[in-house]
Order: C-alpha cells, then structure tokens, then sequence
C-alpha cells in the first residue's frame, strides 16, 4: 500500500509540472506573435506613405492642400560673423619719470583733463633748495658776464677774462634748464585731452618710473577692433559696411571699416580690423563687440527663397511652384548661400509662387490647393 501511495504522488507531480511548462510555452508564443504583429504594422504605415507619395491618379476632391510663398526680388547679402572689442585710440597708463613720494594729487576718478595738465606731484624739496642756490650762483654769473662784455667792447680786459665770465654763465644755465627738467618729470603730466579712468596712488605713497599711477582715456576716440582668419582677407577691405552689436548694453549701430590690416599674423594667422566709434559714454574699453561683416551684396535686386525648399535629384537642384492649381517643377542655379537662404542666378523669376508645405509629399503634375504665406 504505501508503494502505490508514492507511486499515485510523483503521477500527480509530473501532471502539474507539465501544465506549467505548457502556459509558459503559450504566454512565450503570445508575446513573439505580438511583436510580430508591431513589425508588420510599421511596415504597412511606410507603405502606405510611400503609395500615397506615388500614386498619381488622385481624384480632385483629393488635392493635397499646400502652402506656397511668391517670390520677390530683393538685394542679397552676406556676412562674416565675428567678436571683437572696444579699444581706445588714445588710452595712457601715466607714471612718474623720476622716483619719489606723492605729496599731491590734483584729480579723482571721472574728471576732465587737458593735454599738459599737472595731475599729481612728489616731493621735491630737496631739488628746489639745489635749484635756489643755482638761481644766486647764474644770477652772480650773468652779472659778471655783463660787466666783463661791456669791458671787452671797449677794448679793455683780456679776451680770456670774457670767454670765462661766458662760460660760467652757459654752464649754470645748462644746470638750470636740467634742474627744471627734473622738476617737470616728477610731476604726472597727462598727455592728452580725455577723462581720468583710475586713480591708483595715494598721499605719501612712494612710486617709481614704470608704476601705473593714473589713467586717461579719451572716450570721444574709440575703436573696435577685431581679428579674422586670413581666408578672408580677399574679401573684408576698407570701407566694408559693418553691424556691430553690443550685448552688455543691448544696443546696436552700423559703421564702416576704417583699416584692414594687409599683413597677416604669422602665429596667429589673421589679420587686425577696425571700426571707428561715434563719441558717447556709452561705450567702454575692452566692451564685448559682436561684428557682422558685410563682404558680399548683390549689383541689383536678386531672385532669393529659404534653402531648404530646394530639392536635389542627382546633381540637379529644384523646387516646386504651383501654377493654375498644379505642381510644375522647375530647375534652379544657386549662385550663394547665407543663413538659410540663397541667391539664384536662374530657375525662377518674381511672382513665381513656390510651395513650402508639402512639398516633400508630392510630385510635377500633382494637383494641389493652395493657401497663401508671406517671404520671411
């Protein structure tokens, strides 16, 4: 009995085994049968687009309705984008010519100066107590080369005693003139007529030749410069049209190039640009300046669409226009291409309307309905 016990257990088993086995089996068929199912519908939606892209025997309550744009003439430029900056013809960095200690400044940050203005001086006693003894040893000299002159003219002295008093006179007056030159180059003298950007010296501070004390920049002489790749250099010359845009302040204005440069950089590989600024505060040096370069512009109004409704078979290029509520087909010569858009020599001529919508889904001959957008 209990043989026939174990023998009924391992029956009931292997029958629940084999269920399981069959349902997994089934659910594995289920899911090959549905993907199956996905290929076969994308294969009938392409198949479908591409008949209906084919068929030509369409009804006309089947017209594809499409958009098209008329074509108008319009003069053709492009541009070199470029970023350059805001520099200043005359910007100077001021110092002191001889060593010493600051014991005036006569400006601050934001004043107007003139050319030859004293902007700050050092101490200079000591060479002012050289320069006193000086004036009574050359005002002694010129008193003795007076008297000795007026001798020598009436023929008494000795001709000796008259090229000495002379002498004295000429060295002490060199001296002099030295000594007066040492007081003008401890002084900081602006050079040119403009404002005062910095100031960066204080009272009792010692400086030296070499060591940025003041600034002056004339804002009614600025500049943009910029540099270009030498690929260029046939085609930006002087008095090219130039946008030039400020994006710090959000404004913009148009000028011409004032120099390019003929000589190209031999590490860079460019060559320098610059356009002259109108006076204003408004523009800074080493401001950001963003350069559209105009280096190309059509003799007379040309024929110009957007590229991309320029189709392609083989090495011929064309688009589609709508004539009388059909598609013709018409070949184009593109003679230059700038931002989406191109310049054609032939193919099309004012008022030709060319389709933009849809006309990747039709063919020459189709007929269509049409609805009307403007050139952008």
């Amino acid at each position: 009995m209990k043989t026939i016990f174990n023998i009924a257990i391992a029956a009931l088993i292997l029958v629940a085994c084999g269920d399981n086995s069959t349902l997994d089996q089934k659910k594995k068929e289920l899911e090959k049968l549905k993907q199956e199912e996905k290929t076969v519908q994308g294969k009938i939606k392409a198949l479908e687009a591409e008949i209906a892209k084919l068929d030509t025997s369409k009804k006309a309550d089947e017209d594809l309705e499409i958009a098209v744009m008329p074509v108008k003439a319009d003069i053709f430029k492009t541009y070199i984008d470029i970023q350059g900056r805001v520099d200043a013809d005359e910007s100077v960095a001021l110092s002191t010519q001889m060593p010493g200690v600051i014991t005036r400044i006569n400006v601050k940050a934001g004043d107007q100066v003139s050319k030859g203005q004293v902007l700050a001086e050092t101490d200079i006693n000591a060479l002012m107590q050289q320069i006193s003894d000086l004036e009574t040893n050359l005002s002694l000299a010129k008193q003795a080369f007076t008297k000795q002159q007026n001798l020598w003219k009436q023929n008494i002295g000795t001709e000796m005693q008259f090229l000495q008093a002379k002498t004295t006179k000429e060295s002490l007056e060199k001296k002099m003139s030295a000594m007066n030159e040492q007081v003008r180059m401890s002084k900081i003298i602006s050079p040119i007529n403009g404002t005062v950007d910095a100031v960066n010296i204080k009272i009792a501070q010692m400086v030296a030749p070499g060591m940025g004390a003041i600034n002056v920049v004339n804002f009614n002489n600025l500049k943009v410069e910029a540099d270009l790749a030498e690929t260029y250099s046939s085609r930006v010359k002087t008095g090219n049209t130039v946008q030039i845009y400020f994006p710090d302040i959000n404004d913009s204005i148009t000028g011409k190039i004032n120099y390019a440069a003929r000589a190209i950089n031999p590490m860079t590989r460019t060559f320098a640009v610059e356009i002259l600024l109108p006076s204003g505060s408004k523009y800074h040096p080493n401001m950001v300046a963003k350069l559209k370069i105009n280096d190309y512009q059509s003799s007379k109004p040309v024929i110009i669409i957007p590229v991309k409704f320029i189709q392609k078979d083989g090495n011929e290029s064309f688009v589609l226009v709508e004539e009388a509520g059909v598609a013709v087909k018409k070949t184009v010569s593109i003679l230059k291409e700038y931002n989406g858009m191109a310049e054609l020599s032939s193919g099309l001529i004012e008022g030709d309307k060319v389709i933009t919508e849809g006309y990747d889904l039709i063919n020459a001959g189709d007929k269509v309905k049409t609805k009307t957008t403007e050139q952008k």
